[in-house]
């Protein structure tokens, strides 16, 4: 395979797994001896970027105004300095700066075009510029179908399904935290000692399913189970209310000795270590559902509903954790069937990241024979 020059964009680089996902590729490119480049606003991963040898170019790619159109001549200009074989758009706005400013370019001097779709967006002529790519990759069937269901000029044959994935290294089977970490959480939560701890990750949003959790909790503490919910996630300003309305719900039931959130932590790895039981009860279908598969990855079960990135997911590693979507009955019962009587993941040899990597590399080599 020739050297290549990819580049890619996205808004910023602060947290996220979009932001992950460009960081793990620039990291595979630069391992296989080419030259990664990454056009975003920056943030606090660009020296992590930096120092894992790719460059970083920073321009205000980020912002969902028209304002921002101003910037398809600078990066058209960097196109034609650069010569880079493949762009790679991850995000909306800078997929759209990236592509008027690719189209443009004469036809024998561009670049390959590939774009992500990382999520279920709203489906308008504004999201349409993620199937756009010469290649689009989607994160899971569930994204394929849905560009397959909504934007009919975008053929199956251009579409390629690459799974996120989780670093073996990074989150390994049995992993247990440091003792400083035991003890500073043992600390702060001391309600948690003795008790099967249930967590539910995920920021506070309505469509998370954190108002089903509390269901669950009161259901399964109905049942005199020994069981401790735990939230992890904080919430931005404009969801403050929707978390004072949580706190109301927990304390009008009773709950308060049984469940705890924890607002925003960057410990998740740890914090599945000390779970029993792992959820995910969003609403809406999660395009992939990241959180979900590093807690398989460490061992710990995941009970989910059954749609989505995360019915997949469960479908291919952890089957028994699947539940029909809004079925509490199923939930409650899946749970205390859990609780009694453990069934813990095995070692995990599915949707790795080495796989994730090398699977995108593939789709820019394919372009560029």
């Amino acid at each position: 395979m020739k050297k290549l020059t990819v580049i890619q964009t996205l808004p910023a680089l602060n947290a996220g797994g979009v932001e992950r996902g460009t960081l793990e590729i620039g990291r595979a490119l630069v391992a296989a001896g080419h030259r990664s480049i990454v056009i975003s606003n920056g943030g606090r991963l660009v020296a992590q970027l930096e120092a894992e040898g790719s460059e970083h170019i920073q321009l205000p790619v980020h912002r969902k105004s028209l304002a921002s159109l101003r910037q398809v001549r600078p990066v058209r200009q960097l196109l034609a300095d650069i010569k880079p074989d493949i762009v790679h758009a991850r995000s909306r706005v800078p997929a759209w700066i990236a592509w008027l400013a690719w189209r443009k370019l004469p036809a024998t001097n561009r670049p390959h075009f590939v774009t992500t779709v990382h999520g279920l967006y709203s489906v308008s002529p504004y999201s349409a510029v993620m199937t756009k790519g010469e290649r689009v990759i989607a994160v899971s069937h569930t994204v394929k179908k849905y560009i397959l269901a909504n934007y009919a000029h975008c053929p199956a044959d251009k579409i390629q399904v690459i799974y996120r994935g989780v670093s073996a290294a990074e989150f390994p089977h049995g992993y247990q935290p440091s003792a400083e970490w035991l003890a500073k959480w043992r600390q702060d939560y001391p309600q948690l000692q003795g008790k099967t701890v249930l967590t539910l990750p995920g920021r506070i949003t309505r469509w998370k399913g954190q108002s089903e959790f509390i269901d669950l909790i009161e259901q399964l503490v109905g049942q005199n189970l020994p069981v401790h919910g735990v939230m992890v996630g904080g919430a931005e300003a404009k969801k403050q209310a929707y978390l004072l309305e949580l706190q109301q719900e927990i304390k009008a039931r009773g709950l308060e000795q049984h469940l705890t959130l924890t607002g925003h932590r960057n410990d998740i790895r740890d914090i599945f270590s000390q779970s029993d039981i792992v959820y995910s009860l969003s609403n809406d279908p999660e395009a992939f559902g990241r959180t979900s598969l590093e807690a398989l990855y460490i061992g710990t079960p995941v009970i989910g509903w059954n749609h989505g990135g995360v019915g997949e997911t469960l479908t291919t590693c952890y089957p028994q954790g699947a539940v029909t979507f809004k079925d509490m009955k199923q939930l409650v019962a899946k749970s205390v069937q859990l609780i009694q009587q453990p069934d813990l993941p095995k070692p995990m040899t599915e949707l790795t990241l080495e796989t994730m990597c090398q699977s995108t590399l593939a789709v820019y080599a394919s372009l560029t024979q």
